[in-house]
């Protein structure tokens, strides 16, 4: 087991993926002065999902990408990516800025019968994309699968800790593909009542 160390933290209502784009509007007292440490250490930063369900032990750390725009009045909007998952290893404290010692996470070795089969949750995310957007975006090459999927999915910060959670690819995939699916049925859903409410309450078929 990795030996804590301590990371400055956002406490959110959303949760960020390893890989994922996550703008941030910074406003704060404490969470400006958090992200002017990390841009003049060039360190990451922790985002913790905090819900109904309080502040959650597991997180994903992001580092700073760039400063989009900055006001007068001193609030920041920042673009940062996620890097890498953490665990609370003790309680948060606040100084200047939130922060708690934390533990690196990493996937559980794979078993022979945890094989990570990542066509069906692919095959799932092209159909979800062409029938939003028209096109399939480049997931590029780095990292796994699974993150590289969701981050381009606007899912709930609950499903996105449920994901972050999980320590096999295996299991990620198959959370992954349910949530897919349950995506796709609502798409489906708000086309018919389009569809409905053009033709005047009547469903046409060609």
């Amino acid at each position: 087991m990795s030996t804590p160390e301590r990371l400055p933290l956002f406490l959110l209502p959303l949760a960020a993926l390893p890989g994922e784009e996550v703008p941030l509007h910074v406003f704060e007292p404490r969470y400006r002065t958090l992200v002017r440490h990390c841009l003049d250490t060039g360190t990451e930063f922790g985002v913790l999902l905090v819900d109904d369900e309080g502040a959650r032990e597991i997180g994903c750390a992001v580092r700073i990408d760039r400063v989009a725009n900055e006001s007068d009045d001193g609030r920041l909007d920042i673009i940062t990516r996620g890097t890498r998952r953490f665990e609370l290893a003790g309680d948060v404290d606040e100084l200047l800025y939130p922060e708690a010692p934390v533990t690196w996470l990493a996937d559980e070795p794979v078993s022979p019968h945890d094989d990570a089969d990542e066509d069906d949750a692919l095959t799932l995310f092209r159909e979800l994309a062409e029938r939003v957007t028209g096109s399939v975006p480049d997931l590029g090459d780095e990292g796994e699968t699974s993150f590289r999927i969701a981050s381009r999915v606007a899912f709930s910060g609950a499903a996105k800790q449920g994901l972050l959670e999980l320590r096999s690819e295996a299991k990620r995939l198959d959370l992954l593909e349910r949530l897919l699916r349950a995506a796709i049925a609502r798409l489906a859903q708000v086309e018919l009542r389009q569809a409905t409410a053009r033709s005047n309450g009547k469903v046409h078929f060609e």
